[in-house]
């Protein structure tokens, strides 16, 4: 194994362990955020100085893992730390690493993700929202995005959109950066999911505003900044994200033991499956950790996404018909009363779409790191 925890990371751990004890993070949101930041404990992975710590990698995933074992919220600001800053650091101008990481370090801007379109959801390259230039230098958006992540919260969002008109699939592209607060301009119109939550949103530009000094990388080279903006998405938090995956799996097995699930064959089959897969899937983020694999990020989607989804249904299986009974009452306007387990089964349905779909996993593998003839396209 390439990856270990030394002395430093172990006591860094310590420090995040005592940290996260001393601070209850209640439901998480904008609070949380302006803690973290007070304290540094965001952007541990950058590379410039903005008020945050710096960690190397061991280290950052110790303070991952801590964080999931204390059962901390989901972040509001994850985006704007993981996936627009390091984009910034490498594509981005002095100026506006120096606007930006600023206040996301501190917690106090909030960032969502423009990419996906309803008619181009999986095929970024087929978006259909344009950015035409004024006289003035100012950018003017129109068009919808959707599956846009925490857009009713958010203070900014990067928007990839077209800049040159006539331009086709990946060629004149531009990412711009938009801020969200434009009334009469931005509409977002949140997307109510099975679970009952509605963290989803759609989100239409009608001539929005965006400054041309806020283009990242410079025009046209949209393309070219999101897919490494993509890379980002992978690394650290696939190791995090496992920590939660087996708080899920041990709260499914405790089950199973209290309810006598466990003692059919069947379960207790699945449940060992579960384990053994778990732990396959952290040696190998661990093994490809800070390496430049191009399999390592498609193969760990794939990994997660089917993992995810098995164990929402042996959850089902281990409680039986309880797990079937619906809410005790319900309205259009209220959210649905689920516990955990169909929380767990019905969100999990999703985890082989969103962030990329199984179907462009192994077409990556494929075309990029195995060199097969590319997928006819229409």
């Amino acid at each position: 194994m390439d990856f270990s925890f030394g002395p430093e990371a172990e006591t860094f751990r310590a420090e995040a362990r005592a940290w996260l004890t001393a601070h209850p993070a209640g439901d998480g949101g904008r609070a949380w955020e302006r803690t973290l930041g007070a304290d540094g404990w965001i952007g541990l992975a950058w590379q410039g100085d903005y008020g945050n710590r710096h960690a190397d990698l061991a280290q950052q995933v110790a303070w991952g893992e801590e964080y999931a074992r204390a059962g901390a919220p989901g972040r509001a600001g994850h985006i704007g730390e993981n996936l627009l800053a390091p984009t910034l650091e490498a594509h981005g101008s002095q100026e506006q690493r120096s606007r930006f990481m600023p206040a996301i370090a501190r917690g106090e801007e909030l960032w969502c993700q423009g990419y996906s379109e309803p008619g181009a959801g999986s095929d970024l390259a087929g978006i259909r929202t344009s950015a035409a230039r004024d006289g003035d230098g100012t950018y003017r958006i129109t068009g919808q995005k959707i599956w846009t992540s925490l857009a009713h919260e958010a203070d900014w969002c990067f928007v990839l959109a077209r800049t040159e008109p006539d331009s086709r699939r990946h060629h004149g592209l531009s990412l711009l950066l938009v801020p969200m607060r434009q009334s009469g301009r931005i509409e977002v119109r949140p997307i109510r999911q099975l679970t009952g939550s509605a963290e989803f949103n759609e989100v239409w530009f009608d001539g929005a505003q965006a400054s041309a000094e806020h283009i990242v990388g410079g025009p046209g080279n949209g393309w070219r900044v999101a897919m490494a903006l993509l890379g980002y998405e992978r690394g650290v938090s696939t190791l995090v994200q496992q920590i939660g995956f087996g708080l899920e799996l041990h709260e499914v097995i405790a089950q199973a033991i209290t309810s006598g699930a466990a003692d059919d064959p069947v379960i207790r089959d699945r449940i060992v499956r579960q384990w053994a897969e778990l732990k396959t899937m952290r040696w190998n983020a661990l093994r490809t950790l800070g390496t430049a694999d191009q399999a390592a990020p498609s193969v760990a989607k794939l990994l997660w996404g089917g993992w995810h989804q098995r164990l929402g249904e042996l959850a089902v299986a281990v409680r039986g018909a309880a797990a079937t009974a619906g809410p005790t009452a319900w309205s259009p306007e209220a959210p649905y009363e689920l516990d955990e387990t169909q929380r767990l089964l019905l969100f999990s349905r999703a985890d082989t779409i969103y962030g990329g779909s199984d179907e462009i996993q192994r077409t990556i593998i494929a075309e990029r790191v195995l060199g097969l003839p590319k997928e006819p396209r229409g």
